[in-house]
């Protein structure tokens, strides 16, 4: 019996009622739903607040789950939503782009990969980019820089950099664009990807 398979039984199960089948399916995903909030949540204990909030709802639209993508990019995109809604209701602005995807959702595993990038060749390596980009942020002509430190250090969306630089938004993308494509320059000899290829 696949993983998918065994998620289905119990969801039935829980739809028909069965708590218990439904603790198995909250033991069985909490800790990687956590992990994943934590990417949008930043306080431990908040993270814990919103998985569980985000296990009542997806509890009480169990009725309504068909089956029809599997149960943990179900439970995905509610903890997803809940974290944004839990970061607007504070006041806090929510991360407009997650590196996921609900298909690597399903698949992520973190705390192998993260053993994996600690050797001493990639902290290394790690550096090394990160002294680039620094470099090349530092080179880049005012308006580039002051364009990408606001999207991509600040979070800013392209409507509010157009609105704190006081130009077109049509102007803060071809900035963004010019910045990045001046640092994907400086990292292409560290990467070793083609002229073609930002990364």
């Amino acid at each position: 019996m696949t993983d998918r398979e065994l998620d289905r039984q119990l969801v039935e199960r829980a739809q028909r009622g069965d708590k218990h089948a439904f603790e198995l399916l909250v033991s069985k995903y909490q800790r990687k739903l956590s992990r994943l909030l934590s990417r949008f949540v930043k306080d431990q204990a908040e993270v814990e607040d919103v998985a569980q909030e985000a296990f009542v709802k997806a509890y009480r639209a169990l009725p309504s789950f068909r089956g029809d993508s599997a149960f943990y990019t179900w439970l995905y995109r509610i903890g997803i939503n809940t974290a944004k809604n839990y970061l607007v209701a504070l006041g806090r602005r929510a991360p407009t782009v997650t590196d996921f995807d609900a298909q690597e959702a399903e698949e992520f595993d973190g705390g192998d990969k993260l053993r994996d990038m600690n050797t001493p060749e990639s902290l290394l390596m790690s550096k090394q980019i990160a002294n680039t980009v620094n470099d090349a942020m530092e080179q880049l002509p005012d308006e580039l820089r002051a364009a990408i430190q606001l999207r991509e250090i600040e979070g800013l969306s392209y409507e509010e950099i157009a609105a704190a630089m006081d130009c077109p938004i049509g102007t803060v993308r071809s900035r963004i664009f010019r910045a990045r494509e001046a640092i994907a320059e400086r990292l292409r000899p560290l990467l070793d990807t083609q002229g073609d290829k930002r990364w």
